[in-house]
């Protein structure tokens, strides 16, 4: 079996797995620049949660590994047409200083798989390496536990239950409590901030755990329809739904891609029959559930944003029992593994007709 160190350690084992990009998006929202290919060094860095000098320092010290698999430094008039064609480099939003600027660092989706195999004090960059080696681990047949059952139960009880009411009871107060208080209090709550950032890399070492359970149930590999689709990169995914709406009927088919333009949603389009329709694409691991905060932010993207008449969140997995209850009360078609399956068979989504 494959450990972390070796995949430090081997160039050989690292360009092996450089194809596994999809992981990057699994284990947090990787946001491009405006051609949707590259990223800066100061992207770089506030992705994987580290200073710039760090990603600077290995940079030089792994140049050759980096430039094979994608990072380019512009200068002269390769500069001056990025930058041309990437006018957002010079705003404020995409960090990476404004103006004078003589060489720039860019890195695509690959190199950044690179810098996740071979940055070792970055928890983002861990949790990247877990998932590949997760994914190496999946191809081989597992033992399975003689109380797997019971194991699973605890667990998805643990993350449905207890985390939910350790959030009712005691997070949501205090975020609340220190909103309203004084702006002496605005040191605590960016430290609570960071806390919640670190329950949610929490949550994806939990997912892992929950997928190794079951693949003990279940060790045949996917195939047919939704094997296709759990195959796809997020991007592949969005365009994979925008053409089941225009096999549905839909006009006016938009894919926002993850640029900032979208306004909390991944699609928009509109029913034969005139309806404005909001959709938000999840390309998650099938173990995962789309939990209730996910979907209410998606009920405010939709519903108060965008005022869509039909509002559609289209996932890879299934949804916890909260996130159903908020999605039939605001209105929302939560489409899960089993019913996108069916969709992308054929079947037309009752709401669309």
């Amino acid at each position: 079996m494959i450990n972390e160190s070796v995949l430090l350690e081997s160039r050989t084992l690292r360009t092996s797995v450089l194809e596994r990009t999809d992981v990057l998006d699994k284990v947090k929202v990787l946001s491009l620049l405006p051609d949707g290919l590259h990223v800066t060094t100061a992207m770089v860095a506030a992705y994987f949660e580290v200073a710039e000098e760090v990603v600077n320092r290995l940079r030089q010290r792994h140049r050759e590994e980096l430039t094979a698999n994608g990072m380019r430094t512009l200068k002269g008039a390769d500069l001056e047409g990025f930058e041309r064609d990437n006018l957002s480099l010079s705003n404020e939003s995409y960090p990476q200083g404004r103006g004078g600027r003589i060489h720039l660092a860019v890195y695509t989706r690959r190199t950044i798989l690179n810098v996740a195999m071979l940055l070792r004090d970055s928890k983002v960059a861990r949790s990247v390496r877990t998932y590949l080696l997760d994914r190496e681990q999946s191809s081989r047949p597992q033992p399975v536990p003689n109380d797997i059952e019971s194991l699973d139960e605890r667990i998805t009880r643990l993350s449905e239950a207890s985390f939910t009411k350790l959030l009712g009871r005691t997070v949501v107060p205090m975020l609340s409590a220190l909103v309203e208080a004084s702006a002496e209090q605005r040191r605590d709550l960016l430290s609570l901030r960071n806390d919640v950032e670190q329950i949610q890399l929490k949550l994806v070492e939990h997912d892992l755990a929950l997928s190794r359970l079951q693949r003990g149930q279940d060790v045949k590999a996917l195939t047919g329809v939704i094997g296709t689709i759990d195959a796809m990169n997020w991007r592949e995914f969005e365009l994979h739904v925008a053409g089941l709406l225009r096999r549905d009927g839909c006009t006016d088919v938009e894919v926002y891609g993850g640029h900032g333009g979208d306004r909390g949603v991944d699609i928009t389009a509109r029913t034969a029959d005139g309806r404005t329709v909001a959709v938000q694409c999840k390309n998650f691991a099938p173990f995962r559930h789309v939990l209730s905060g996910e979907m209410q932010k998606f009920l405010g993207a939709s519903k108060v944003l965008h005022q869509a008449d039909v509002a559609l969140y289209v996932a890879t997995c299934a949804f916890t029992r909260e996130a159903l209850a908020i999605a039939a009360q605001g209105g929302v078609t939560a489409v899960h593994r089993g019913l996108l399956e069916a969709w992308s068979a054929g079947v037309q989504l009752q709401v669309l007709r």
